[in-house]
């Protein structure tokens, strides 16, 4: 009998446990998952539901706050009346999904009520475009292929699906597929600079350099937008500064200097190849 109560015991103490938080999850790999920030000075964990909002975008639904007790059990603080919401950064902040082992202690389900709001045109194509649209600005591009490719089977020609396909493909080095989802889409719309970019990068980064340079020449003649002539000089320098060719390199740098740069990386970083070429 003795040795049965010691084995109660620790069985009891064993479903008492805290559960493993690890908090390595950014905000962008916690779409609809309930997760728990980090504790706070008073050791208490501030908890919620993250979801996207359509127009909103990474919304952090707040439920709550929950705490362990000297009895190493569940003391919860639950909102009440109006929820609490807060539009979420795509930035390096570490969350912890929640284990389902404590749904119950926390009083959640796995997906709350109001979810379904959120979800009524889950199969649409604007929504898994829109949605692709948003996990590539977040550069989790493998996360947004699985929503563009499901978008191109349901319409293949549906306008801006291509140029964000590439821009996936290129961010996962999947060049070739790159560019054969714009080849088509820079006859059809020519005067598209966003499209004409990216093809200029897919061309340089797939070894094409020649008909990168080709095209980029098309484009100065053709666009009436010149927002991403400097940023296509940049993608063609760089392919001759990872190549050594000193001389072809200098030609486009030179180049760059024609255009307006907004984005003042682009000119720190081709000063500092062209002083690396140079020593």
């Amino acid at each position: 009998m003795k040795h049965l109560v010691i084995l109660l015991s620790i069985l009891a103490l064993n479903g008492c446990a805290q559960p493993n938080l690890v908090f390595d999850k950014r905000f962008v790999e916690c779409e609809d998952k309930w997760v728990a920030f980090s504790k706070d000075e008073e050791d208490t964990y501030t908890y919620g539901f993250i979801y996207i909002d359509a127009q909103a975008g990474l919304t952090f639904n707040k439920e709550g706050r929950f705490k362990y007790n000297k009895l190493n059990a569940i003391e919860v603080e639950k909102i009440t009346g109006s929820s609490i919401k807060a539009r979420l950064k795509p930035n390096n902040v570490k969350v912890a999904i929640i284990p389902s082992t404590i749904f119950k202690d926390l009083q959640i389900e796995e997906y709350p009520d109001w979810l379904k709001f959120y979800k009524t045109d889950t199969g649409t194509v604007k929504r898994l475009y829109n949605w692709g649209y948003m996990y590539n600005g977040w550069g989790e591009c493998k996360k947004a292929l699985s929503f563009l490719e499901k978008a191109k089977t349901l319409e293949p020609e549906y306008k801006g699906l291509n140029v964000e396909l590439a821009y996936s493909y290129n961010c996962l080095n999947q060049y070739d597929k790159a560019e054969k989802v714009l080849e088509l889409d820079v006859i059809k719309y020519p005067q598209d600079a966003y499209i004409n970019k990216e093809y200029i990068y897919t061309l340089s980064k797939n070894h094409q350099i020649d008909l990168a340079c080709q095209h980029f020449s098309k484009t100065k003649t053709i666009l009436k937008d010149k927002q991403y002539h400097a940023e296509n000089c940049y993608n063609i320098m760089q392919y001759y500064y990872e190549n050594k060719d000193k001389i072809n390199f200098i030609k486009w740098y030179k180049e760059l200097e024609n255009w307006e740069i907004t984005n003042e990386l682009i000119r720190t970083y081709a000063d500092s190849m062209k002083k690396n070429l140079e020593k």
